[in-house]
Order: C-alpha cells, then sequence, then structure tokens
C-alpha cells in the first residue's frame, strides 16, 4: 500500500501556511508556504525525508497507479483528524465534501557534494538548520532517541554503572515540544537540566552513566544570534561521581522556517579532552545555518577542534 511521504504541504485551514506531514499524520510543525508550484493531488516527485538517524535520502516518483491510494489515505485521516490536537486539524474546505489530499511543495534541497550528502554537513530538514561536522565526527544513521546527532567517531565504556558505551562529544537538534513557553531563555535554562542527566546522569533504564551527578555549575547564560535568530544558550560544568565530567549547553532559538518553533540543540563535552575545548561549542554554535544558506562557515564547511 503506498502512503503520503512525509514532507511540508499546504495546511487547508491557514492559507499561506504549510504543515509537516510525518508519514503517518500531521504534526505541530508549520511554517510559511514556500513561493513553488502545487501539483494537484497526491504528492509526487522526489521529496526528502527523514530516516531514524536525522539522514535525508529520496523517496522516488510515486507510480500512477498509487496515487489514488495515497490521496485517499491521506483523505481520510484528513477527515477523521486525530487525538494529539494541532496535528489534524485540517477539515473540509468550504463549500466541499471532503478536502484535497495535500500538495507538496519543493522543500529545500540537502547539501550535498557531487550528488551525495555532504559528510562535513549535520543536515536537520524537520527544523530546517545544518551545522559543520567537526573532523573526527560522525553522523550515526540510529538513535536511541531519533534526534539528528553528530558525535565523536570512537566510544568508550561508560565509567558509571550501566555498561552504556559513551562519546567524548555529542550534539543532538531537536524540536522543542510539550512547552507553552514562547521565550527562549526559560525553554533554555529548563532543557540544560535534561541535556545534563541524559549526558552524565542516568540512562533509559535508570542504570548511573558516570557514577551519577554530584554538582552543576553554570559557566554562561546569554542571548546569541543563531541563523539568523535571537536565541539563548545556558552553559554547564559537570561533576560526576566517577570520570572526568564534563559540559551540557542547551542552546535554543525560534525555527529559521518561518515559524517561531523554537530549536533545541544540546551539546555535551567530556572535560579534560584537548580536542573538545569549549571553544568548539562556540564555533559550532556560529556555523549554524539555515538550509540553503552557503556563507560563512555553514554550509560545506569543516569545523576542526
Amino acid at each position: 500500500m503506498h502512503t503520503t511521504p512525509p514532507g511540508w504541504y499546504p495546511d487547508v485551514n491557514v492559507p499561506g501556511t504549510e504543515r509537516w506531514w510525518d508519514g503517518a499524520a500531521w504534526t505541530g510543525h508549520t511554517r510559511t508556504a514556500a513561493a513553488t508550484q502545487p501539483l494537484a493531488g497526491a504528492p509526487t516527485g522526489r521529496h526528502p525525508v527523514r530516516d531514524g538517524g536525522g539522514r535525508t535520502t529520496r523517496i522516488a516518483a510515486l507510480a500512477a497507479a498509487g496515487l489514488a491510494v495515497a490521496a485517499a489515505a491521506v483523505t481520510g485521516f484528513l477527515v477523521l483528524g486525530d487525538d494529539e490536537g494541532g496535528a489534524g486539524r485540517a477539515g473540509p474546505a468550504a463549500g466541499s465534501s471532503a478536502p484535497p489530499a495535500p500538495t507538496a511543495s519543493t522543500a529545500a534541497p540537502s547539501p550535498t557534494t557531487g550528488g551525495q550528502e555532504d559528510p562535513a554537513v549535520l543536515v536537520d530538514q524537520l527544523n530546517g538548520v545544518t551545522i559543520p561536522v567537526p573532523d573526527g565526527w560522525e553522523k550515526p544513521e540510529h538513535t536511541l532517541d531519533d534526534a539528528t546527532t553528530m558525535r565523536t567517531a570512537a566510544s568508550y565504556s561508560c565509567p558509571g554503572d550501566s555498561g552504556d558505551f559513551c562519546y567524548h562529544g555529542t550534539v543532538t537538534v531537536r524540536t522543542a515540544s510539550g512547552t507553552d513557553l514562547a521565550e527562549m531563555k526559560p525553554i533554555a535554562e529548563e532543557d540544560v537540566e535534561t541535556a545534563a542527566d541524559r549526558a552524565y546522569g542516568k540512562d533509559i533504564a535508570g542504570d548511573l552513566i558516570h557514577g551519577g551527578i554530584r554538582s552543576e555549575k553554570e559557566l554562561a547564560s546569554r542571548s546569541v544570534t543563531v541563523a539568523g535568530r535571537t536565541g539563548y544558550l545556558v552553559r554547564r560544568q559537570i561533576t560526576t561521581g566517577k570520570g572526568p565530567g564534563g559540559y551540557a549547553q542547551s542552546l535554543v532559538f525560534p525555527s529559521p522556517l518561518g515559524s517561531e518553533t523554537p530549536v533545541i540543540v544540546r551539546f555535551a563535552f567530556d572535560a579534560d579532552r584537548d580536542e573538545l575545548p569549549l571553544s568548539l561549542m562556540d564555533s559550532l554554535t556560529r556555523g549554524i545555518r539555515p538550509i540553503g544558506d552557503a556563507t560563512d562557515g555553514g554550509v560545506g564547511s569543516t569545523v576542526a577542534p
């Protein structure tokens, strides 16, 4: 059975706005409609989608026989809606008995080199940003929380009781959800607690990763411009029961896609690592760009420690 691929589609309830379809349901992500020429009916052509590791893949053109099936599936979803609130709000257009199937617009292309994704750039298609990948880092295909992630290539056994594998440096990109906060500062202040706990506190099974967090010290709390938007960062030094401890930072800024949905970039650097100075956090922050912006340190550039 053919399904409508993930992508940005017109929100029939809000003219001039597009909503993200994740392949199974409407999400709360919206943006100002791009200046494109939509095609009627179900999505066709090639559109970017996200896999488990945040990499961009391409969906081949749907066969003509599958178009009606995809359109009917999405139409049925729009009529029924969902129980999550904003994700299924689209309903019949005025004067019609049923809403049209969503029409795909052309999403911003991923940075590529010779037709392949640039290994020196981390791309988050959903949040519309790119981050330069430092030398010696990798982009894993799969992560436990399905966040767009880059990390140091070498792993080691965590010094705590979890038996997990740890990485000396990790950066993840995610969307701020489940919050009614509109200001970037309180979101960053709240999220850095989670960033520290995920990196140096407990794993998903509740086992201590680094012998537990003993204390935290705030090193930075300031406004910062990210991808042309005013955001906020909070950075803390983490002292752990085992190992050298490390640093956690939460960076929050409005999405550059046209909506005000906050984007969160979490940093976790182990302490006492020459290749992970705190200045690298600042360099990566300055290197964040909207997708399609190839200027000065963004797409296609490499950040060395």
